[in-house]
């Protein structure tokens, strides 16, 4: 910090003048002329406290910012889950409210002969609007190949003639639940879709590209889910026997490319440095300041000094 100069003023009336050529002061004289000792320039005192508050507001977002963790992600080709077996978990909500539940059913298929028509493990039908709706929840496993899973009638035992496949979906997700607040992702792409306005007897085809996705917390433990892409149409199927029984596919491929996501915290050797980088930083540019304040407010003061003689 800077001092102000006692001596850069005019004499102020009735203060001690310098001694005559050739005399010596006397020793009480001497006593009177010593100059008082300087005091703080209130200038340079304002800068130190501009830059301790801003050390500490400098250091507190160092503190936060190592405090919280961040997310790091990277793309690379790769099955994350190798021991999954080629299978993926698939989590299926779907409202049919037009649709009685004896007649909803779901049928799997894909590129490795798999062909099951009415599967019914693990899922539940939920008779809505006094029984004229159904709400279908199913959990099952798909194989890692190209195929479809769809919602239809073909498992009843007697077709309904007019089957209105309007719908909503509530839910539709693969592999493990991942909700976590710093990653964003399209995890659950076909919730809230709402096809209750569309045709009633008109298919609905959701051609989905599924992402594997990994998750790396602090501990180093990895969860395995899947983010995905849609395009959805909507069309009246018909062949030379007539029209077809329309049906929900969700026709899915899997992408090549792996997302991962890790969890990771500021190195403490990175927190220190930044941590000295401020404060040695802070007080040079402070020296600078008050040095440059200081050599203004001097010659300022002789300015002044000049003009009054």
């Amino acid at each position: 910090m800077g001092w102000c100069s006692a001596a850069a003023g005019p004499a102020l009336p009735g203060a001690l003048q310098p001694a005559a050529a050739g005399r010596e002061p006397g020793p009480g004289a001497r006593s009177r002329a010593r100059r008082p000792p300087p005091a703080p320039c209130p200038l340079t005192s304002g800068v130190s406290v501009c830059c301790c508050l801003f050390i500490l507001f400098l250091l507190l977002s160092e503190l936060t910012g190592f405090i919280a963790t961040e997310i790091v992600n990277e793309l690379y080709v790769d099955d994350p889950d190798k021991d999954s077996g080629g299978k993926i978990e698939v989590n299926l909500n779907i409202s049919l409210p037009n649709l009685n539940c004896e007649l909803v059913g779901l049928d799997i298929q894909d590129e490795m002969g798999r062909h099951e028509v009415g599967h019914i493990d693990n899922s539940m039908r939920i008779p809505l609007n006094n029984g004229d709706g159904c709400r279908f929840e199913g959990h099952f496993s798909i194989n890692k190949v190209p195929g479809n899973f769809h919602v239809s009638t073909h498992s009843a035992t007697a077709q309904p003639q007019n089957p209105d496949m309007t719908h909503i979906i509530h839910k539709l997700s693969f592999g493990d639940k991942l909700q976590v607040q710093n990653v964003h992702g399209a995890f659950n792409a076909l919730e809230g879709a709402d096809k209750l306005s569309s045709n009633p007897l008109a298919s609905h085809d959701y051609i989905l590209k599924i992402v594997p996705t990994v998750y790396e917390d602090m501990s180093g433990k990895q969860r395995y889910s899947y983010q995905y892409t849609v395009a959805n149409k909507e069309y009246v199927a018909y062949s030379h026997t007539g029209r077809i029984i329309p049906a929900i596919w969700f026709r899915y491929d899997l992408s090549p490319i792996t997302v991962k996501y890790t969890e990771r915290r500021q190195p403490l050797y990175r927190f220190i440095t930044s941590i000295c980088a401020i404060i040695g930083g802070t007080f040079t540019v402070a020296g600078i300041l008050d040095s440059c304040i200081f050599t203004a407010s001097e010659a300022w003061k002789k300015i002044q000094l000049g003009k009054m003689q």
